[in-house]
C-alpha cells in the first residue's frame, strides 16, 4: 500500500543518515566531490580499491545535507554545516583516513573514457565523407538507415551518398549520433571525479576550482575560529594520468 511505501522509503532515508553521521565520527576527514559523466562499474571499481580506508555516499543530496546538518545549530561537528552547503548537483560524500595528498592524488588521477550518451555535449564535429564506409559489413546498412545517415548498398559494400555530419562540437548528441559514435569507436564522454572540500576537525579547506567566493561565508562561524577556512585559489589538476583499477 501507499502507505507502506512511504514508510519503507522513510526507514530507508533514517538509515542513510545514520550511517553517515556514523561515518563521520569514525573517519578522519570528509570531502564533498562532483562528478561528470558517471559510469557506475569503473566508479564501483574505484570505491572498492579505497574501502579499506574509506567510505562513500551517494544519492540525495538533501538526505546527505540532513544528516551532516545544514546550519550551525545543527551539525553534528562544527563545521560541517559548510561541507553541507557544498552538497548540490551531481554531488557524493567521500569519508576517508586517508592522507590528503594521497587523497588529491588518487581523484586528480581518475579518469575513464567511454562513449558518449544522448544529451551530452560533443567535444567536437565529426563528418562523414561520401564514398565506401569499408568499417560496416552490408547487414549494417539498414540500421545506419534508420540512424539518418544517407547510405545504400553499391556492390554488396556500404556507401555514403553524400557527405553526412554526425555530430556538431558544443551541441548535444541526439540518440542516433550517440549510437553512431559508438559503431565509430569514439569516445567523447571522460568520467571524472572532482573534489570540492575538504572538512577535518581542525581546519575546512576549498578547492577553488569552479566556485564562487559566495558560495561559502568566509565568516567563520563553526566555533574554530576566522582562520580555520583556507581557499586553495591555485588548486588544479595539472596532469592527467590513466588508472588502471583492474
Amino acid at each position: 500500500s501507499l502507505s507502506k511505501t512511504k514508510k519503507k522509503g522513510k526507514e530507508h532515508k533514517e538509515s542513510i543518515v545514520n550511517a553517515i553521521r556514523e561515518a563521520a565520527e569514525d573517519y578522519n576527514s570528509i570531502y564533498v566531490f562532483s562528478f561528470e559523466n558517471m559510469r557506475n562499474l569503473k566508479f564501483k571499481e574505484f570505491r572498492e580499491k579505497l574501502k579499506p580506508t574509506s567510505r562513500f555516499f551517494l544519492g540525495s543530496n538533501k538526505v546527505m545535507q540532513v544528516a551532516l546538518g545544514r546550519s550551525v545549530s545543527d551539525e553534528i561537528r562544527p563545521g560541517l554545516y559548510k561541507v553541507s552547503k557544498l552538497l548540490r548537483g551531481d554531488a557524493g560524500l567521500f569519508l576517508t583516513n586517508m592522507p590528503r595528498d594521497e587523497v588529491e592524488s588518487c581523484f586528480n588521477k581518475f579518469e575513464e573514457n567511454d562513449f558518449a550518451r544522448t544529451g551530452t555535449i560533443a567535444t567536437g564535429k565529426v563528418e562523414l565523407l561520401e564514398g565506401p564506409l569499408d568499417q560496416f559489413t552490408h547487414e549494417m546498412e539498414p540500421f545506419l538507415r534508420k540512424q539518418g545517415m544517407p547510405v545504400r548498398l553499391n556492390k554488396g559494400v556500404v556507401e555514403l551518398v553524400s557527405d553526412f555530419v554526425v555530430c556538431e562540437e558544443g551541441k548535444p548528441l541526439s540518440p542516433e549520433s550517440a549510437r553512431i559514435l559508438r559503431l565509430l569507436g569514439i569516445k567523447m564522454a571522460t568520467f571524472r571525479l572532482n573534489l570540492i572540500c575538504r572538512w577535518s576537525p581542525e581546519d575546512f579547506e576549498l578547492y577553488k576550482e569552479g566556485l564562487d567566493e559566495s558560495d561559502l561565508e568566509l565568516k567563520c562561524s563553526c566555533g574554530i575560529g576566522v582562520g580555520c577556512l583556507t581557499v586553495l585559489s591555485g588548486f588544479q589538476v595539472t596532469e592527467v594520468l590513466s588508472v588502471s583499477l583492474t
